[in-house]
C-alpha cells in the first residue's frame, strides 16, 4: 500500500528551461542548442545544485568558454526568466493527493541561491511536508545519499513511497533506493500511473 509520493520539481510540477532565457540571444535553434547543450550544460548546473556557489561556477566556466564569457555571466540575472511557471497538469494532480489525504514530499536538485526564486513565486511548494533540496546537503540526485536523506528526513517507507522524477538516471537511482518510481513524461500519464496504484 502506497502512502506518500516524493516528488521532483524541476519540469514535473516546474516548468524551468535555460531557453527560456537564452533564446533572444541567439540567431536559430541550432546555435542555441550548441550553447545549451555544451556551454550552460547540465552537469554544469548539477554542479551548483549539489552547493557550489554560483560565482564560482560562472567564474570557472567562463576560463573554459571565455567567447561566451558575457552570456555566461548573465545566469543570475537571467535565472528567474528560466523558471516560466508551474505545469498546471502535475499541480492539479498534487492538489488532488493532498485533498485525499496523502504524504507529499519533494526531493530537488536546486542550487540554494534559487530555490528561494521558486519558493517566493508558487504556493503549492507548501503544501509538502518537507523539501529536501540538493544544494542544502552538498550532495545532488543520482548519488545514493541524497535519496537516503530524503528517506531519513521524510521519515518515509521506501517501498510505500511513490518517487516521480523527469530524469531515467534519477528514477533508477529512486529504485536502487527502495522507492517505487515512476518516470514522468506527462501529468496525463502520471493520472494514469497513480490511479492504477489506487492513489488517485
Amino acid at each position: 500500500m502506497h502512502e506518500a509520493v516524493l516528488f521532483d520539481l524541476g519540469r514535473v510540477l516546474l516548468d524551468w528551461d535555460p531557453r527560456y532565457f537564452y533564446r533572444r540571444f541567439f540567431p536559430d535553434e541550432p546555435a542555441l542548442e550548441r550553447f545549451v547543450r555544451e556551454v550552460v550544460a547540465p552537469e554544469w548546473i548539477l554542479e551548483m545544485d549539489a552547493g557550489k556557489p554560483a560565482a564560482q561556477a560562472i567564474a570557472e566556466r567562463v576560463r573554459r568558454f571565455p567567447q561566451h564569457a558575457e552570456l555566461i555571466a548573465l545566469w543570475p540575472e537571467g535565472w528567474p526568466t528560466m523558471l516560466r511557471g508551474e505545469i498546471a497538469g502535475s499541480v492539479a494532480i498534487l492538489a488532488e493527493l493532498r485533498g485525499r489525504g496523502v504524504r507529499l514530499c519533494a526531493l530537488t536538485n536546486f542550487s540554494t541561491e534559487t530555490f528561494p526564486v521558486a519558493r517566493a513565486r508558487h504556493a503549492f511548494l507548501d503544501w509538502f511536508e518537507d523539501v529536501v533540496v540538493s544544494g542544502e546537503h552538498g550532495v545532488a540526485k543520482p548519488d545514493p545519499r541524497i535519496y537516503r536523506i530524503a528517506i531519513e528526513r521524510c521519515a518515509l517507507d521506501p517501498a510505500g513511497t511513490v518517487f516521480v522524477d523527469d530524469s531515467e538516471g534519477n528514477v533508477a537511482a529512486g529504485r536502487a533506493a527502495g522507492l517505487h518510481a515512476l518516470h514522468f513524461t506527462a501529468p496525463e500519464r502520471l493520472r494514469a500511473e497513480l490511479v492504477a496504484l489506487g492513489l488517485l
